[in-house]
């Protein structure tokens, strides 16, 4: 018998995927009528299938299909679906307190969540923090902070960087489509520069970086940008790792030529590549980091953390907004720290790369269209190609994730080209359910 995950915050749930009705079922069916007739054909839906209650690495749908998780709300869920000290924080506070701008008149969650971004963010140099409500508006706010600080206009980003879908944040992906297609005309003074993609690529990281700067250096000039806004894992783009030394000599040429260095963690920071925030990896501290999905464990908020200087230069009333830092998620957020801390969430990171690595990588030695194995912690991708041709293998992307569905696994697509599979499973997602789900994944391969 099947241990239950018992939580007070959710139905009893077992551990383990099954599927009772044809996917999608019924009552699916349903929701999916009315989502059409109700919902703009703009917001896309990855899945068929509508989900009624979860539990840590457990969604239920609303047909009672049971499917073991790997989008983690593309990298929200960190800590796991209803986490109880989230669940009770997030309970206890909406009881005291729902709204108040903190502009007007404040309350303490704010201020110990930035009192915890200070403490975990890199470098124990004085920051500071203002809160927000997204990824991406937390990305704009750093922008306008550069700006302000370094009185420049010039943004620098990478190429297959993702950082969101504001009218700015869409201007800075990589990917225009579909993000910024007829939304025109998006921002200007942004500069898309090379990346280091050590796979396809094949440079050192001193040679990538080289190839980065002097591109900038001659399309736009160190001493007119403002921030260069890098993510150190590269999220939607395909998980993709830098070559070593790559990012500190950004860095370095940043703080030589007075540009504000931004770490984009909006995916790789709150534990998932395996440390607080993925800059740790490479030694890198940033002047401003950007984080939001994990640090709220499933609440909407996002912050901007950085050099008390730089956050300070910014004119009282500049900054701020109606719902930032909402005292319900920042609660959430002060819950999801301090969860992380008292049952070493960071290791459990560690532990799923170190039972996923070794499976895929068994998986990549059978399946010639597995061309590359990379990641950290729980941030995990394979990415796949034609053997015969070498071209991006995006079709049988797809094929593996309409095999998974029906299975009870849900895996999430990334990539320029949309030929990376990449995992992002809860930190508590057991082996069993790791290995089970990688089961699903060999037979998916064998299927193509």
């Amino acid at each position: 018998m099947t241990d239950m995950l018992t939580s007070p915050h959710s139905s009893t749930i077992a551990p383990e995927r099954r599927i009772v009705t044809a996917i999608p079922g019924p009552k699916s069916e349903e929701l999916h009528a009315r989502r059409m007739h109700a919902v703009s054909a703009g917001v896309s839906a990855a899945f068929p299938i509508y989900i009624d209650h979860a539990h840590d690495a457990i969604v239920v749908d609303v047909d009672g299909n049971q499917f073991i998780d790997f989008t983690g709300g593309i990298g929200v869920t960190t800590v796991g679906h209803t986490n109880d000290a989230l669940v009770d924080a997030v309970r206890d506070q909406v009881g005291k307190l729902t709204h108040s701008l903190f502009a007007v008149a404040g309350y303490e969650p704010y201020v110990r969540v930035c009192e915890l971004l200070a403490q975990h963010t890199p470098g124990d140099h004085h920051k500071k923090s203002m809160l927000v409500n997204s990824g991406a508006e937390a990305v704009e706010n750093a922008v306008k902070i550069a700006r302000k600080y370094t009185g420049r206009t010039e943004v620098a980003v990478l190429h297959h960087g993702y950082h969101g879908r504001t009218n700015l944040t869409a201007s800075m992906n990589y990917n225009m489509h579909p993000y910024g297609t007829g939304f025109g005309p998006l921002a200007g003074s942004v500069h898309h520069a090379p990346n280091s993609h050590p796979f396809h690529d094949g440079l050192s990281g001193a040679e990538a970086a080289k190839r980065t700067i002097t591109h900038l250096e001659k399309r736009v000039g160190a001493s007119q940008i403002a921030c260069l806004v890098v993510e150190p894992i590269q999220g939607e783009g395909g998980f993709i790792i830098p070559a070593d030394g790559y990012l500190n000599a950004l860095a370095d040429w940043c703080k030589e030529n007075g540009i504000v260095y931004v770490s984009d963690e909006v995916q790789s920071g709150m534990v998932r590549s395996g440390a607080y925030f993925a800059s740790e990896h490479f030694g890198i501290i940033p002047d401003l980091v950007t984080s939001a999905k994990g640090i709220g464990g499933g609440m909407p908020i996002a912050a901007v953390t950085g050099r008390a200087e730089i956050m300070d230069a910014v004119h009282p009333g500049g900054l701020g907004g109606t719902f930032g830092g909402n005292p319900v998620a920042a609660a959430g957020v002060v819950a999801v720290f301090e969860d992380v801390e008292r049952r070493g969430l960071i290791n459990e990171a560690k532990r799923i790369e170190a039972t996923l690595m070794p499976l895929l990588k068994n998986l990549q030695a059978q399946h010639p269209v597995i061309a590359d194995v990379r990641g950290k912690g729980a941030m995990i991708a394979i990415e796949l190609i034609d053997p015969a041709t070498g071209e991006p293998a995006a079709d049988a992307v797809k094929a593996i994730q309409h095999y998974a569905l029906h299975q009870g696994v849900l895996f999430l697509s990334a990539g320029t080209f949309g030929n990376v599979l990449r995992f992002l499973p809860s930190v508590v997602m057991s082996d069993e359910l790791l290995t089970d789900a990688m089961g699903v994944l060999a037979d998916a391969l064998e299927s193509l």
